[in-house]
């Protein structure tokens, strides 16, 4: 059996360039995240290693999408070697169930890693150097007027967080955050 992982970092984020690209592998079964891959901690991910079973082939658009860390990857590989579950990622052109798509999956993961704590060290001095500078002040803070409002109608079942945030133009963790900081403030 085919199996696809998919995995968008947020809500906001599309998944059918993913989707297209595995939709050539005839795949039985669509596992579909939006979520961060900081761990491995992902219910969809979860979902499809209990489900997956011996002689299916997982198959992911790229090795980040699955794993962001070389030590996730390897644990990840190891659980799907356990159960004789072949992953496949197409844009790296690598299949687990030969010894070389092992070795380079492994390495290709640890470039992976690589690559995302040299953005992260970027980012992080050049936020250093534009505050340093005066330029930069931060994520702008976001202001909804009448917030008591869409909570309101939230509370009554009106309209979904989802809803509201798509209508308010914010992600759902920003619309927590509104509504946690509305209840601070609102009068007992």
């Amino acid at each position: 059996m085919n199996i696809a992982y998919i995995r968008v970092s947020t809500e906001e984020q599309n998944e059918a360039r993913q989707r297209e690209a595995l939709e050539q592998h005839n795949i039985d079964k669509f596992f579909i995240e939006k979520a961060s891959g900081k761990n491995t901690k992902r219910p969809e991910l979860q979902k499809m290693l209990d489900w997956a079973r011996e002689g299916y082939t997982i198959f992911i658009h790229d090795l980040s999408r699955i794993a962001r860390s070389t030590k996730d990857l390897l644990e990840l590989l190891d659980t799907l070697d356990a159960k004789k579950v072949a992953l496949v990622s197409d844009k790296e052109n690598i299949d687990t169930t030969t010894a070389t798509g092992k070795l380079i999956v492994t390495v290709i993961g640890a470039i992976n890693e690589f690559e995302r704590a040299n953005l992260l060290e970027r980012q992080r001095e050049g936020i250093a150097i534009a505050k340093r500078e005066g330029k930069y002040k931060g994520r702008k803070n976001i202001a909804i007027t009448d917030i008591g409002e869409y909570y309101e109608r939230y509370m009554n079942r009106e309209v979904s967080k989802a809803e509201l945030a798509r209508e308010l133009g914010v992600s759902r963790p920003t619309l927590d955050r509104l509504f946690l900081k509305y209840r601070g403030s609102a009068p007992a």
